[in-house]
């Protein structure tokens, strides 16, 4: 072998080893400047936090202590929580925050992290910023034959879409607490910020109602939160910089809200019982009497305690209509109303909602069906059938977000996912168009899931679309992703739902990757 060859050989071995010791972040910052250098984890580790931030970011920096313990096995113990009163500037992780940060769309979450040899600093805006630059920290955990350490690095970043969701399904089959929370860890995780809650729809009504207590008693089977448990939740995705929004589905996908309280019904002349399959039903809030919007109003109120953010989803889709074509009553209706059809009835009913939910602070958002002319523009659109909806409810002012593409129940391809853009390189829109589409959620129905599989289905395929909405658009290389998903990282997988090992990213047919 000449000479050639064989520095060719040392260079290829020393290339592969000086990538290898780059940690493998997903999602991937917006800017990261690698550098020589390392800072040693060792049992001295602290972190102190300075500034004026949101109490939340205490439990957060306590919880980080925990899982480098956990990970490295060093006895990171004597500090014990991260409390406002560790202020030190020469502790080895110093966090500066400038304000409280509000768990509200288009918040602040930019942060700069730097890695040097004496101090790992963390800079933000607001302490939901200090929280993902934490994350990114977790993960740049490194070790070799000398022992753990962060490699160094300056970093900027920030998300490009404000809003980062997960759609889960606790209608169809219930998710007890312990998924819920597990998987807002693995949000957490993700840097994903919107747990978007799907808690009502034919099989289940699934939130304790002390105003219409027939709605858990008659329509869950048991299988409900009660209002302490849906505080609790709150409360702990909050602690993580989530926002919560729930989604009571009106007027179709209704069974369980009509079982138990059949006046709701637009067909009053047979008995109703919660459905055990899967599908569109019948069954359909009557839009044309007073006490359908009577009950909705004292039902969203007392619902609007419990969730203070300020978006409310009423879902809208798949209304068949069948009840409202037999109905006389209804057709009598619609035509002393000149209501044409079926689609202007559930704008109709849409529209009276609109005032409800604003008296109760809450801004309405749907699937795209509820996009009809005449809404009014104060609404969020969240396209499900196509990017078109999504596109055109821009191009006509509304805000929106994408789901279309990023259904992870039907267990597509994850490169497929990842290259699902709510905007990519092209799109027809203006600048100011572009700025109404909010970011996109990854939706999780449970039609044919549990809480024993649940996670398998979400993870860790979310941790790529999180990338997309987190990511500059130009992040994008297949390749790359699936080789830094494969590495060690603390990812929901590992670290919540144990489904990473479960769903190593193996060839599911000749050409494809799940």
């Amino acid at each position: 072998m000449n000479k050639l060859c064989i520095f060719c050989l040392l260079l290829m071995n020393f290339t592969a080893f000086s990538q290898q010791t780059k940690p493998a972040l997903m999602p991937m910052p917006e800017n990261i400047n690698w550098q020589e250098g390392r800072f040693t984890v060792d049992t001295t580790f602290r972190v102190a936090i300075t500034g004026k931030p949101n109490d939340r970011i205490y439990p957060n920096a306590t919880r980080f202590l925990r899982r480098m313990t956990e990970r490295t096995g060093l006895f990171i113990f004597e500090q014990g929580f991260v409390t406002p009163k560790d202020q030190n500037k020469q502790a080895p992780v110093l966090i500066t925050v400038k304000r409280p940060g509000k768990l509200q769309l288009q918040e602040d979450e930019s942060y700069q992290l730097t890695v040097g040899p004496k101090q790992v600093k963390i800079s933000a805006e607001t302490d939901l910023g200090a929280m993902r630059a934490l994350e990114t920290l977790a993960q740049m955990l490194s070790s070799d034959q000398q022992g753990y350490y962060f490699p160094a690095a300056t970093i900027t970043d920030a998300p490009r879409f404000a809003w980062r969701g997960l759609m889960l399904d606790a209608g169809r089959h219930f998710m007890p607490v312990d998924v819920v929370k597990r998987n807002l860890d693995g949000m957490a995780a993700t840097k994903l910020n919107v747990l978007h809650w799907h808690l009502v729809d034919d099989q289940g009504f699934r939130v304790e109602s002390k105003v219409y207590p027939k709605l858990q008693q008659l329509g869950s089977d048991g299988q409900y939160y009660t209002q302490v448990q849906i505080k609790d939740i709150v409360a702990y995705a909050d602690d993580r910089g989530i926002r919560v929004v729930p989604e009571f589905d009106v007027p179709g996908h209704a069974t369980a809200m009509i079982a138990a309280y059949p006046k709701l019904a637009s067909d009053k002349n047979r008995k109703y019982g919660i459905e055990r399959y899967f599908g569109i039903f019948d069954p359909t809030l009557d839009p044309t009497q007073d006490y359908t919007y009577q009950f909705l109003d004292s039902l969203f109120g007392e619902m609007a305690t419990l969730f203070p953010d300020p978006y409310f989803h009423i879902g809208g889709d798949e209304n068949n209509g069948k009840q409202w074509d037999q109905s006389a009553d209804i057709q009598a209706y619609m035509k002393k109303n000149n209501i044409k059809n079926n689609r202007e009835l559930q704008a109709a009913f849409n529209t009276r909602l609109l005032p409800i939910l604003k008296k109760h602070g809450k801004i309405m958002m749907g699937w795209d069906e509820i996009l009809q002319p005449g809404i009014s523009k104060d609404i969020v659109i969240q396209s499900w059938r196509g990017k078109e909806s999504l596109y055109q409810a821009a191009k006509d002012g509304y805000q929106g977000i994408l789901s279309n593409g990023y259904y992870i129940d039907l267990v597509e391809p994850t490169d497929q996912l990842y290259l699902n853009d709510p905007i990519p390189a092209g799109a027809d829109l203006t600048d100011a168009q572009k700025k109404k589409i909010l970011g996109g959620e990854a939706t999780m129905w449970s039609e044919h899931v549990t809480p024993e599989t649940v996670d398998s289905r979400i993870w860790p395929r979310t941790a790529a679309i999180a990338e997309r909405f987190w990511s500059l658009g130009s992040v994008n290389n297949v390749a790359d992703m699936y080789d830094r998903m494969e590495q060690d990282q603390p990812v929901p997988g590992r670290s919540g739902a144990n489904a990473h090992q479960e769903q190593r990213h193996v060839d599911a047919s000749p050409g494809q990757r799940v």
